[in-house]
């Protein structure tokens, strides 16, 4: 703590659980399922009015339709909620990005809707530590930075997008837009791990569906003349999770379709996730599995449409993000934490941001667990530790004019 000078000293003081902590209860209560538009246009305009405080234009952005393959083949369009975008001081000689995501994977029907405390400053909830909390982090951590005068003359633009968990398909291209010319970035996912290690390179994800149409026929009577479209899906499923090597995880995770037990099934739909380490596995593996549906479709004589595509380019660390490690780590030093990070398989904005060529730090959020399952919790001390730290980063950043 020596290491910091008065100036940062000042600012981190200000920063206080008990506020942080309130927003993320008032939050958490709403649930923001990704497909629950009520629920995200409520939290949305809660984030707002909390955003309001800091300096600058802020907006929210009507996101546009995706493509969907239904259960039954047919391609429709989907709606997503509006994404929330801030721009402070444009004008300004440096500038970063700063993202969130104001959506759940807990749709309005799940069970999981409410808030209990498992044991003193372990809060579980949907969301808290996925990422309400990080959201609070920012808001905290920049309110802190704003309200001093020793600032030095930094711009930033925060999006807070309505799509993350579904792999941000509507707001993919404004992610690349607001990350365009930036000199750093950092999001706030939660740590990778309940100790605070941040998430370091990650894996690209990809989500295709295969669309498959074959021949109905009697199952007893005249099977020969069908074309069996589940047959079809499952060799498909099986030969593509035979690709799953070294730096790529291949994974079948459903078929869709199928028909009465004396009907041969003329449709089936197969969605994989395919997982590369790197952007040459990412061109192997696409260059295969579209090989692998025009074999599908010669060999069962049925035809195969595949739809869907890389979300998340591969995310390797840069030079530049290692520097950028390397100055969290020293924030983390000088405010007592021990900062380290692993490789990771999981996927954010973070990928898309690296994509562009801008460092990122992707995990600056809440120290938790279990996301994504009814045991989420959130670390409520972590709140103003990562505050402070993403504060402190954010100074320095500034301070240095860049890395």
């Amino acid at each position: 703590m020596s290491n910091l000078t008065p100036a940062e000293q000042s600012i981190l003081a200000t920063i206080e659980m008990e506020p942080m902590l309130a927003q993320v209860q008032q939050w958490a209560a709403v649930n923001s399922g990704s497909a629950n538009l009520k629920g995200l246009a409520q939290t949305a305009a809660m984030l707002s009015d909390a955003f309001s405080i800091l300096p600058g234009k802020l907006t929210l952005l009507d996101a546009m339709p995706t493509e969907r393959v239904m259960p039954n083949g047919h391609i429709e369009n989907v709606e997503h909620g509006r994404h929330l975008v801030m721009t402070v001081r444009p004008g300004a000689p440096v500038q970063f990005l700063f993202t969130g995501h104001m959506d759940t994977v807990f749709p309005a029907d799940h069970a999981f809707q409410t808030l209990q405390w498992r044991e003193d400053g372990i809060l579980n909830g949907p969301g808290v530590a996925d990422m309400k909390g990080g959201i609070a982090v920012l808001l905290h951590a920049l309110k802190a930075i704003e309200a001093s005068k020793d600032v030095p003359n930094f711009g930033y633009q925060i999006l807070i997008n309505s799509d993350e968990e579904i792999g941000s398909p509507s707001s993919a291209p404004l992610i690349a837009r607001l990350a365009k010319d930036k000199t750093a970035a950092l999001t706030f996912e939660p740590a990778a791990l309940p100790d605070g290690t941040l998430a370091g390179a990650r894996a690209g994800s990809g989500n295709f569906s295969v669309i498959i149409g074959g021949k109905s026929a009697h199952a007893g009577r005249n099977p020969e003349e069908g074309r069996n479209a589940l047959l079809a899906a499952a060799d498909l499923a099986l030969r593509m999770k035979a690709l799953t090597r070294e730096g790529l995880s291949v994974n079948p995770a459903k078929i869709d379709g199928g028909s009465g037990n004396n009907v041969v099934p003329d449709h089936a739909i197969l969605r994989v996730n395919l997982r590369p380490h790197s952007p040459e596995m990412q061109e192997f593996i696409y260059k295969e599995i579209k090989n692998l549906v025009a074999l599908i479709e010669k060999e069962h004589e049925v035809s195969a449409h595949l739809h869907g595509g890389f979300g998340r380019p591969p995310k390797p660390i840069s030079n530049s993000a290692a520097v950028l490690f390397d100055l969290v780590k020293q924030c983390g030093k000088d405010l007592g934490l021990s900062i380290g990070w692993k490789s990771s398989g999981g996927v954010c904005d973070g990928n898309n941001i690296a994509a562009c060529g801008i460092p990122v730090v992707d995990t600056m959020g809440v120290r938790g667990g279990a996301i994504h399952s009814a045991d989420e919790y959130l670390i409520t001390e972590s709140l103003t530790e990562r505050a402070r730290l993403s504060a402190l980063t954010i100074l320095r950043l500034a301070g240095k004019g860049g890395l």
